[in-house]
């Protein structure tokens, strides 16, 4: 494994909310770490829009520019859309393209690594692994926890592919929604972003799946005794 202070991310959504925590956590580790946004004025390093055909492709020959020519060691699919459904076709697809298809063709790309081992974290959503709910958003997820576990196997020769599954996480301050109970408590961008950092160094676990929901699932799960 390289020194920690010359492994390289890639960070999708990486200036705002999880994706910002996630790229501090890992920079504060010695990490190198690259963001992208959809937006131009977000201050990240590459401007992709992941909705579009190529915009996974054209993130990742991007990042490899700012690299070098070199593959990131870690790359974080963490950008997402969500809509309150009823959504229409068009707002259906675009989440798809985001939350699936674009971290599916990142995870792709990465395994194409000519030396070494890389990893991918895909950012999930504690409902999609426990199975529940419906709608675009969540079929989204679904089919990404899905592939992280068949891309664990099939990319295994050159990289370790897991994922984080948070619940809700805490509003932004003065934003108020009503929260259900949890026992710890909602959690942080930053107590995602430990995880992610975890699973971004643990190098003989893949396949897994760590859920950061304050104790949601267990809640929810039935009581055995």
């Amino acid at each position: 494994m390289k020194s920690i202070n010359h492994l390289t991310a890639v960070v999708t959504g990486g200036t705002t909310r999880i994706g910002l925590a996630v790229s501090e956590r890992l920079r504060a580790g010695g990490w190198r770490v690259l963001t992208s946004s959809h937006r131009a004025d977000a201050g990240a390093d590459i401007v992709a829009d992941l909705a579009e055909t190529t915009g996974a492709a054209r993130l990742y020959a991007e990042a490899l520019r700012l690299l070098g020519g070199q593959p990131p060691d870690l790359v974080v699919n963490n950008a997402g859309l969500f809509a309150q459904d009823p959504v229409d076709a068009a707002t259906a697809a675009r989440i798809e393209a985001v939350n699936y298809t674009a971290a599916e063709k990142l995870t792709i790309l990465a395994a194409g690594r000519e030396s070494g081992r890389g990893a991918v974290v895909n950012i999930l959503d504690s409902r999609a692994l426990a199975g529940e709910g419906g709608g675009a958003y969540l079929e989204s997820k679904r089919k990404l926890v899905e592939f992280t576990h068949r891309a664990a196997a099939l990319f295994a020769d050159t990289l370790r592919v897991n994922g984080v599954a948070p619940g809700p996480v805490l509003a932004p301050v003065g934003f108020r929604e009503k929260a259900g109970f949890t026992p710890l408590g909602r959690p942080t961008p930053e107590a995602v972003a430990e995880s992610v950092a975890f699973l971004a160094e643990a190098e003989h676990t893949t396949g897994c799946i760590i859920p950061v929901d304050g104790g949601e699932m267990a809640v929810s799960a039935p009581m055995r005794f």
